[in-house]
């Protein structure tokens, strides 16, 4: 098995065990991106420097014996609504073409606390308004489509693009490219995941949730996303 082919709990597992580097890890998943790229358009920007500087400094925590995070240096696209403080957050769309983002958006900020290298922002429907995601092609059969809104972020964790992503669902955006990509997709409970700095499509609707490759992944990743944020008046006033 190839190091992107891990699951988001087998890597993890590797890392902590030293029987993988956060280094080689990020490195074969940004191969993989090179690979896959020109036949699937998963990605509207690619972080390379940036996950490879979150690798690093994962490689120098645990040489140090200090802890590098829940999720170290694991490979993560964030679907484009989600901000990421000085990346474009576009929503696929042209008219956002020159849109940075001032700060991170609460899931990308817990995401990042917990170690996660974040590799790229993923293609959706533009705006998030539909359920195929065009630029994208299936992972399995390029032939038919992706699925949307979150089809980029499906197809990166399907291809090994990825080892983990978080989309956005209102009314199927997660759960639709999961399941034609052979994934998982969770649909969290609403309020549960906080949406601060998530571009809305209709904020009484609007979920964020991650896709990955198994369902223990999936329960990690939201471990890590849930909990009360002020600054959502929809998130749940729950720890």
């Amino acid at each position: 098995m190839q190091p992107y082919e891990l699951s988001l709990t087998a890597a993890t597992e590797q890392i902590r065990a030293r029987r993988i580097s956060p280094v080689e890890l990020v490195d074969a998943v940004l191969a993989r991106i090179e690979q896959t790229e020109p036949h699937l358009g998963a990605y509207v920007t690619v972080t390379a420097e940036r996950a490879r500087d979150a690798a690093r400094r994962a490689e120098r925590a645990l040489a140090a014996g200090r802890d590098p995070g829940r999720f170290p240096a694991i490979p993560l696209g964030l679907k484009d609504m989600i901000d990421v403080a000085g990346t474009a957050t576009t929503g696929s769309s042209r008219v956002r073409g020159s849109h940075r983002a001032r700060t991170d958006s609460t899931v990308a900020a817990r995401l990042r606390a917990a170690g996660a290298a974040l590799v790229g922002k993923t293609h959706t429907h533009e705006f998030a308004y539909g359920l195929t995601t065009p630029q994208t092609r299936n992972a399995w059969d390029q032939r038919r489509v992706a699925g949307g809104s979150s089809g980029g972020s499906a197809v990166a964790v399907a291809s090994g693009a990825a080892t983990f992503a978080l989309g956005t669902d209102t009314g199927g955006s997660i759960r639709v490219p999961a399941a034609l990509n052979g994934i998982v997709g969770l649909k969290p409970t609403y309020g549960l995941v906080p949406r601060h700095g998530v571009t809305s499509l209709s904020w009484s609707l609007d979920h964020v949730g991650p896709l990955t490759r198994t369902v223990e992944d999936a329960a990690q990743v939201l471990a890590v996303l849930a909990g009360h944020d002020p600054r959502d008046p929809g998130s749940l006033p729950a720890p």
